[in-house]
């Protein structure tokens, strides 16, 4: 069953691959931390758009440069930017081609998330609390080597206060 299993995963990768026109990437150690992804495309976007219609774009990341702060109006395309650079590294780092023209990934230990409204009201957790405790688990167990990804830290506050938090954890993340 392990070799069926196997051999039906693979089999999906080369079908997508071949189906969506993705490319084999180039992967590095972690310690060579640059990470260039040229003309990428989300996967999931792509995959309900008609052919073309999804605008790719490109992503580098170095030692240099490792954090990006993305600013601009609601439904710009900001979430699904940054979702498809945590998707494509996950494909990538699965054994998957990815969606793009050309992409170098440095291998990382993990992927952390903050995306998105959610609450537990039913265990007594207000959307607030929730990201906040998403936003501790990433900031006490990301490494050097993690990919974070951070989609609007501190909402559920007033504006002072949640671009306060923002900035700290960016600062944390950052140093």
């Amino acid at each position: 069953s392990t070799t069926v299993a196997y051999v039906d995963c693979i089999t999906g990768f080369a079908i997508l691959a071949l189906d969506r026109s993705y490319i084999r990437p180039k992967i590095f150690e972690s310690d060579h931390f640059d990470t260039i992804i040229t003309e990428g495309r989300h996967p999931v976007a792509e995959s309900v758009l008609s052919r073309g219609e999804f605008a790719p774009n490109t992503t580098e990341l170095s030692k240099q440069s490792f954090l990006h702060l993305i600013t601009g109006p609601n439904m710009a395309g900001k979430s699904t930017y940054i979702r498809q650079v945590a998707l494509i590294q996950i494909m990538a780092q699965m054994g998957s081609f990815v969606p793009a023209e050309n992409a170098e990934i440095s291998i990382v230990d993990a992927v952390y998330t903050r995306i998105g409204a959610g609450d537990a009201l039913a265990q007594g957790l207000s959307t607030f609390m929730v990201e906040m405790i998403e936003t501790a688990k990433i900031l006490n167990n990301a490494t050097k080597s993690s990919l974070i990804i951070l989609d609007e830290v501190g909402r559920g506050t007033s504006t002072i206060d949640g671009l306060s938090i923002a900035q700290a954890s960016v600062e944390f993340i950052h140093n």
